[in-house]
């Protein structure tokens, strides 16, 4: 996997997002698996915790998920 360049925080934008939606780890977890995504409640802590990147496609789950804007996450 290619890494990218953290000039936002990423991670803490994904949990930011997911509290203020209302939804625990393990809940968001459940719904992206219902989505067809493999992550697991670990990986997710990690990214929301800055130390592993995401895939392209378990973002565009957790956007759809969370009805946010690809800037809810990218912001500084």
């Amino acid at each position: 996997m290619q890494w990218i360049i953290r000039d936002v925080p990423l991670g803490s934008n994904i949990q930011e997002a997911r509290i203020k939606y209302g939804l625990t780890q393990e809940q968001l977890i459940a719904q992206m698996q219902n989505h067809g995504s493999t992550m697991s409640r670990s990986t997710l802590a990690n990214i929301e915790a800055g130390t592993r990147n995401i895939k392209a496609c378990d973002l565009k789950i957790i956007k759809k998920i969370l009805r946010a804007d690809y800037e809810d996450f990218f912001k500084d």
